[in-house]
């Protein structure tokens, strides 16, 4: 699925000149409006709703011990949305590579893209349908979903270092995650205000939820048609590969690339291991406001309202921060924050709004900067002509191989019983990706990728 024609492939002249200015700040403002549209599903469905119904959904159809079975596996009911998250990620871990793989061999990003958002969107759509002991379907179009936002992530990204210069990727790439809060504040206070006033309109608690989780697709379908149109798509000479065959051998042939770059592997370690917890910390803090601090869905939704607000100041504030100090210490300064938050959130006294809101503020000064930062910088190690193929290795530490940290909360609880336990557990990601990103020479690392170096990085 795609819109526009064949006046979107790039040429060397006129207005699609990638030096012209003016069609880079087209370009710009489009690609901004897909963390528009897609971020309402990463902060409505999996942050806020979707968590604690889907648990509440397992709990319904589960055994006397609080078992559910899926497939005949006995799996505690307050762990179902964990696995199912990590279970999500090894489905994308298999779709990444052909994405990048098959964008790169064709140069039409824009084509795959379409059709991944609105797989997601349609899924997301879907959970409308998510009701009495329906905890299968609840997670099988959270698998979707997942799999898909990831897929459409890789080509989104890989936009990121053909349409900014290098000195404008921090800024870029800040704008962008400052538009997903902004939108993800926007439907929250529309999620809020149902929510609240569901009895008023003559709707169930459940019903109002599930409404929530379906705009959250409708959402996403709608403002997708807005990059759809202002990206351009580079002409690459087509090859005769098949694009599943072409996408796991492009894949190997991808980790040996990166292997004559091993300072950009080294970062995406880091990176990897660092995210991995800001991914477990985003999915399952309304679990544990839920079932640990035993706090209701009103406040979990005004606080996670809280931090879109602030990620939107902390994204543009930190981007701000790294002019004046780089974003590789602008970003190990966040993941120090990060550690002291998940100490304060295992102390955190049960039936604490108040404190559970300065946890959320905490959260929202570094989480959008953490991320776009993370981005920016890791465009300035990828090869020329290589964007999107490095950039599925990205996404795949960014989602894809974000399966550990999930399977880790997941497990803690299981055999714990103990959400307090599984949320300190997560502390090891951000202390062992704060020793990994400092040890890489990341100057070094953008020559060598063959990129001009940034007077400050």
């Amino acid at each position: 699925m795609t819109t526009g024609s064949t006046d979107d492939t790039e040429t060397s002249t006129g207005s699609d000149d990638p030096r012209d200015p003016g069609a880079r700040r087209r370009e710009q403002r489009g690609w901004y409006f897909y963390d528009f549209a897609c971020s309402v599903y990463s902060t409505s469905v999996v942050t806020v709703f979707l968590g604690p119904y889907l648990t509440s959904v397992a709990k319904r159809a589960a055994d006397g011990d609080g078992f559910v079975h899926p497939l005949g596996i006995p799996v505690r009911a307050g762990s179902l949305f964990a696995y199912s998250v990590s279970l999500s990620v090894i489905v994308a871990v298999v779709l990444m590579p052909i994405a990048g793989a098959w964008a790169d061999r064709t140069g039409r990003k824009k084509p795959l893209l379409a059709v991944a958002a609105y797989v997601g969107a349609a899924a997301t759509t879907g959970m409308f349908f998510l009701s009495g002991e329906r905890y299968l379907l609840g997670a099988f179009l959270l698998i979707v979903a997942n799999a898909s936002l990831s897929v459409s992530m890789v080509l989104y990204n890989a936009y990121l270092p053909q349409i900014a210069e290098p000195a404008e990727r921090d800024a870029v790439s800040s704008r962008g995650w400052a538009f997903g809060y902004t939108s993800g504040a926007l439907v929250l206070m529309l999620d809020l205000a149902l929510y609240l006033g569901h009895d008023g309109l003559g709707l169930s608690e459940s019903e109002a939820v599930r409404i929530c989780l379906a705009s959250a697709g409708l959402w996403w379908g709608a403002f997708t048609l807005i990059p759809l149109r202002r990206l351009r798509d580079r002409h690459i000479p087509p090859s005769g590969d098949g694009a599943v065959g072409s996408g796991w051998r492009q894949l190997v042939a991808t980790v040996k690339d990166m292997r004559r770059h091993p300072l950009t592997l080294s970062f995406l370690l880091a990176y990897l291991v660092y995210n991995d917890g800001v991914q477990t910390v985003i999915s399952q803090a309304s679990i544990y406001g839920s079932e640990e601090l035993h706090l209701d869905q009103s406040t979990l939704i005004t606080a996670v309202l809280l931090v879109q607000v602030l990620a939107v100041a902390g994204a543009l504030g930190m981007e701000r921060l790294a002019r004046t100090h780089g974003a590789k210490r602008t970003i190990l300064g966040s993941l120090a924050i990060w550690t002291l938050i998940l100490v304060a959130a295992y102390f955190l006294p049960a039936r604490s709004p108040g404190w559970f809101f300065a946890l959320a503020a905490g959260i929202g000064l570094v989480l959008g900067g953490s991320q776009a930062l993370s981005r920016s910088l890791f465009s300035h190690l990828v090869p020329r002509g290589k964007e999107a193929e490095y950039f599925s290795a990205y996404e795949m530490s960014d989602r894809g191989l974000s399966w550990l940290g999930p399977l880790v909360f997941g497990l803690a609880y299981q055999l714990t019983g103990s959400f307090r336990d599984a949320i300190i557990s997560l502390v090891i990601f951000f202390a062992l990706g704060f020793f990994l990103l400092a040890r890489v020479p990341v100057r070094r690392a953008v020559a060598a990728a063959g990129n001009p170096v940034p007077e400050r990085i």
